[in-house]
């Protein structure tokens, strides 16, 4: 692979829509798009792989090890939620409703990257013939003049929802679990939709650092996520757990306040730190001995719709241990579990209306040098050309203090950028 061409992304105020357009013509691709957040532990504030020269789909976790063994070059791809099957001994009583399956990796035929402090994106490639489409399309793209999205309906009803909170609350109270992430779904059939335009728009309306554009053959994920699941950067190893939702203000004071409140909130830290000291344990078994350590306890961050309680857990990973070794032993991510984990995803598989699919996964990438970058697959659309669905799910931390109520209103908070896409 070598390098193709390295446009001024500046020069293009479309650079990203043209090339989502681009990578929705292949049958794999990934934009995994930062959207320029400052994070001291990422590297590229844009990074694309396009197309597939090798595949494994379907697949598991020792596929993936040998795959990139063979050749150590770009891999992109998903951990869907359900991968909790092969690792532990789980299963899901749901149907799937999509083609994504458990796992999936690619290496690319083209990659698209912009490092930080540079507004140079590089195109790498096999030939500069084989990228004339997506020049011709970066220099003639413009915005649709029309955009339509179908209006979502919860596949459960708010009575529903609430009773299945107490339920959930009856467990912690006997002593079955601590904290449990419940979710539920919101949903669209025989939806014909313009993938590429609706990424642009959802991207355009929450712009997070952990977006991604995710095309697997019938399948395809439109991601606004805010969360990373694991970065591995050489040996040292960073999970960054969300929890703590709260609305922006309609003015600098109430969005003050409303920081203040939230970090200060104690059923939001309860909630948080529960999961902090359950990614302490995962990250402990592939870790060396005492460099486990929380980077920053109830950091409070700012995105377009809502302030996030996010907390940073770091490790050393042992000689011995690899990549794959790490994902083994962290996923699903604590933060879309609860605790003790096993427990939490049986109750949320039992409670539950619908099979999580990718949603609670992950989607990222792995590196020539074997550093990885993995995102929490939340705030999301998934769509299907062969089965026409389009869905959105949506979950909430449930804890001995939460109020039915006003968690169900959280989840709506959540949804709500997604909800609205139809909207100007």
């Amino acid at each position: 692979m070598r390098q193709l061409a390295e446009i001024k992304r500046l020069n293009y105020p479309y650079f990203m829509e043209a090339l989502v357009e681009w990578a929705n013509g292949f049958d794999f691709a990934s934009v995994l798009n930062s959207n320029a957040y400052e994070d001291a532990h990422g590297r590229y504030i844009l990074l694309a792989g396009v197309g597939h020269k090798r595949l494994v789909k379907k697949g598991s976790i020792q596929e993936i090890r040998e795959l990139y063994a063979a050749k150590k070059t770009w891999l992109f791809g998903h951990l869907g939620y359900d991968l909790k099957n092969q690792i532990e001994n789980l299963s899901t009583r749901h149907s799937a409703q999509f083609d994504f399956g458990d796992l999936t990796f690619f290496e690319p035929e083209f990659v698209v990257q912009q490092k930080r402090g540079n507004d140079s994106v590089q195109i790498w490639g096999e030939s500069i013939e084989s990228i004339q489409p997506f020049l011709e399309i970066l220099e003639t793209y413009s915005a649709p003049e029309e955009f339509s999205f179908p209006m979502l309906q919860p596949k459960m009803s708010r009575t529903e929802y609430l009773e299945a909170i107490r339920a959930l609350k009856d467990e912690i109270q006997y002593g079955n679990i601590y904290e449990i992430n419940y979710c539920q779904e919101f949903y669209a059939e025989e939806v014909e939709l313009d993938c590429s335009a609706t990424y642009a728009r959802l991207n355009k309306k929450s712009a997070m650092p952990f977006s991604a554009f995710y095309k697997n053959q019938t399948e395809t994920l439109l991601c606004a996520s805010p969360e990373r699941f694991l970065t591995k950067r050489g040996n040292k190893v960073y999970s960054q757990p969300i929890k703590g939702t709260v609305k922006r203000g309609t003015s600098e004071v109430e969005d003050a306040a409303l920081k203040i409140q939230l970090k200060s909130d104690l059923k939001e830290q309860t909630e948080n730190v529960m999961i902090v000291d359950l990614v302490r344990n995962d990250l402990s078994r592939t870790a060396v001995k005492a460099s486990v350590k929380v980077e920053e306890l109830f950091g409070v961050y700012p995105f377009p719709q809502v302030h996030q309680l996010i907390s940073t857990v770091s490790s050393t990973l042992k000689l011995d241990k690899d990549l794959f070794d790490l994902i083994e032993t962290t996923f699903p991510m604590g933060s879309m579990t609860g605790a003790p984990k096993i427990s939490a995803m049986k109750l949320a598989d039992k409670h539950e209306k619908t099979r999580r699919e990718l949603y609670s996964g992950s989607v990222g990438y792995i590196a020539p040098d074997g550093d990885v970058d993995f995102n929490v697959v939340i705030r999301s659309l998934m769509h299907s050309t062969k089965s026409k669905r389009l869905s959105l799910m949506v979950g909430g931390a449930i804890t001995h203090m939460a109020d039915p109520e006003m968690e169900y209103e959280e989840c709506l908070l959540k949804a709500k950028a997604v909800l609205e896409l139809g909207k100007e």
